[in-house]
């Protein structure tokens, strides 16, 4: 028996595989004062890794992601990394190395991971990488992507970026440019897939590609600025999740996360590759010039009406994150500094005490992980297209009013002092309190008791059926059998979610809450610009996203939704009179859209929540398909008539968007 014991325990497989790496990059390990605390152990959570067949090799693949590190530039496959060996992991992976192959492939996968995991733990469900598009029997049908395919040495440029026709993240290789000698190497190489920020902002991208396929078009100055923007942000948040980086800087700032750090800055070595004296991007200040001192970023409302060019207009939104996180940080600490102080509140000259710097790195890591947690959480209570920073505070906002009943430190004020201090205000609210920020519930859909039955019904076997299934694709497949109305969804209505039977008794409700169009024929689509569906008799909507999030309060409390994203669109014609007024021309249906190269796409849609616990509507987050302000909003936009900022960047340099994507053309330096 207590051998039976002991092979049991032998079999059991550890929680964690750790991996070493740079918690930032490897310029920071040239450095007395950040060397010993620059290299880290990622903590990542175990899963087997295969070694999977491609091309000439086999290539280390999870759950997640394959890393095939094949250079174009010099037609070399370079050794795969095996993970699994007795040695690497007697030793905690490879150690750090410049000129190691394998140890970039560890580093890009231990940063993947731990950035996929924290998405899951505050989505509560599995991440799903965008469908791939194919051409199937003349139909363009939507593949599961099991595995993100990763290049850690893919470009001989200055760029890295996720390639959403490919399904893969690309990093290149560069010499360094203009570099000043007491800080960087002339001509040293500088790696992008040894950056953990640059990896984990390339990671985002990709997880939000796969919930938002329409956040990267560009109908408003906010959405891709956006893309960029919450990229950075979970990469900044991330910072805080390494003790030994964190506790290092609370000593070196004592305790004033406010003044420069190295916590609030993103991507050192190649900020300083491309001839900066600082990092690429620093959230809370930026080194001037002329005078190369630090100074500290003041929040100035005017940048959001001027500032267009997408990393400057998501920097601003940056800023509002960790401007919340800071003062949240602030009010934490306060009541421990005055103890510390005798009442004074001010710290004395000289070192913080060890027990100090302890304590105020675990409030600062407590704030931060909260932090991301809302922002990754607000993600679900967005509209699904057109998003603007003030969606995302209205989002914010009620993503946290939803789970934590009481808000006892402030977060949500602070969050909603961050962004009115740089002049962002979402639209159709009365004031900026929480009350109004917060998604107003919707009132009873007053449904006739079949339909009401047969709608519960779907909620429920929904949940029962992917509930307890932790493969992806099986969850994959099943929600799209939901979706199309297959055997397990069983609704009876047609042969996919048509949530017209909710007009049946309730008259346009559906339309008014969704900001969808339904004509009953083809000739009332025609003239509204919509396309017309025989089989529902009816407009044509899509259903884009059904999802099932179980998440945990902090009482402990199992909350359980369903996420279902709508969407709709339809062909507009618009011009500009001789007065300088706009006026929509026409409407044409969008799949004649080849037939009209000077009219657009217009989308409108809709985010609706679903609370299992009690079975009714808790949210309709819209984006009306009849709104003329945001269909003039977008055209002026793409013809670069909003102002005279630097919107054009979006659409020149065709050949590169055209072979990569946005994404290539966003990152490209």
């Amino acid at each position: 028996m207590i051998q039976s014991q002991t092979e049991d325990f032998n079999e059991k497989k550890p929680p964690y595989r750790k991996l070493r790496g740079y918690a930032f990059d490897p310029s920071l390990s040239l450095l007395l004062e950040t060397a010993q605390v620059n290299n880290i152990t990622y903590k990542v959570e175990w899963e087997n890794l295969d070694r999977v067949p491609n091309s000439k090799q086999t290539v280390p693949a999870g759950e997640y992601i394959e890393i095939i590190d094949y250079d174009p530039a010099t037609g070399v496959f370079y050794d795969p990394v095996d993970l699994n060996e007795r040695y690497i992991l007697a030793q905690d992976g490879l150690e750090p190395s410049v000129s190691n192959p394998k140890f970039h492939q560890q580093m890009v996968y231990a940063v993947m991971m731990i950035t996929i995991k924290n998405f899951e733990a505050a989505m509560g469900r599995k991440v799903q990488w965008a469908d791939r598009l194919l051409l199937k029997n003349g139909k363009m049908q939507n593949e599961f992507v099991k595995r993100l395919r990763v290049y850690p040495h893919a470009l001989r440029q200055s760029n890295a970026y996720y390639n959403p026709f490919k399904k893969s993240l690309l990093f290149g290789y560069f010499p360094a440019q203009h570099a000043q000698p007491h800080l960087q190497l002339p001509s040293n190489t500088v790696f992008t897939c040894l950056s953990h920020d640059i990896i984990a902002h390339e990671t985002t991208h990709a997880i939000l590609d796969g919930l938002h396929r329409k956040y990267i078009e560009p109908t408003h100055p906010d959405t891709r600025a956006f893309h960029e923007a919450f990229a950075d942000i979970v990469a900044l948040f991330q910072h805080f999740t390494f003790p030994e980086v964190l506790k290092h800087q609370i000593a070196k700032t004592r305790g004033n996360l406010a003044a420069q750090n190295l916590l609030g800055q993103l991507a050192q070595e190649f900020g300083k590759a491309m001839g900066n004296y600082g990092s690429l991007r620093d959230a809370i200040g930026y080194t001037d010039p002329k005078t190369k001192k630090w100074i500290p970023h003041q929040p100035n409302p005017n940048e959001y009406a001027t500032k267009m060019e997408f990393h400057e207009r998501g920097a601003i939104l940056v800023a509002a994150i960790f401007d919340a996180f800071l003062n949240i940080y602030k009010q934490r600490i306060r009541k421990l500094l005055r103890v510390a102080t005798n009442g004074t509140g001010v710290l004395p000259e000289g070192d913080l005490h060890p027990d100090m710097v302890d304590l105020l790195a675990n409030h600062a890591a407590e704030s931060a992980s909260r932090v991301l947690r809302i922002c990754v959480r607000a993600i679900d209570y967005c509209p699904p297209i057109d998003i603007t920073f003030g969606d995302y505070l209205r989002a914010l906002i009620t993503a946290d009013a939803d789970l934590v009943a009481d808000d006892e430190r402030n977060y949500r004020i602070a969050f909603i002092e961050a962004f009115q201090k740089r002049g962002i205000f979402p639209s159709g609210i009365k004031s900026m309190s929480v009350e109004s920020l917060v998604h107003e519930q919707y009132p009873e859909l007053n449904l006739d008791d079949s339909n009401s039955e047969i709608f519960i019904g779907f909620l429920r076997r929904f949940k029962e059926s992917i509930s307890y299934v932790t493969d992806r694709k099986q969850i994959h497949e099943t929600t799209k059998e939901f979706i199309a109305g297959g055997n397990q969804a069983r609704l009876g209505l047609h042969d996919r979610i048509n949530f017209k039977f909710l007009q049946s008794k309730a008259g346009d409700r559906f339309a008014k809450l969704s900001g969808m169009l339904f004509a009953g024929n083809e000739r009332e689509c025609k003239k509204i610009g919509l396309d017309f569906s025989t089989r529902n008799g009816s407009s044509v909507y899509s259903v884009d996203n059904l999802w099932l999030a179980s998440r945990v309060t902090p009482n402990d409390k199992t909350v359980n939704h369903v996420i279902i994203t709508l969407g709709q669109k339809r062909g507009v014609n618009a011009s500009i009179d001789k007065n300088g007024d706009f006026k929509v021309d026409s409407f044409y249906q969008p799949k004649q859209q080849n037939k009209n190269p000077n009219g657009f796409i217009f989308r409108g849609g809709c985010t609706l929540i679903f609370d299992l616990d009690t079975m009714k509507l808790k949210y309709a987050i819209k984006k009306d398909i009849d709104d003329t302000k945001r269909i003039e909003q977008q055209y002026r936009y793409t013809k670069n008539m909003l102002n005279d900022g630097d919107s054009s960047t979006y659409f020149d340099n065709h050949a590169l968007a055209g072979m990569a994507g946005p994404f290539a053309f966003m990152h490209s330096h």
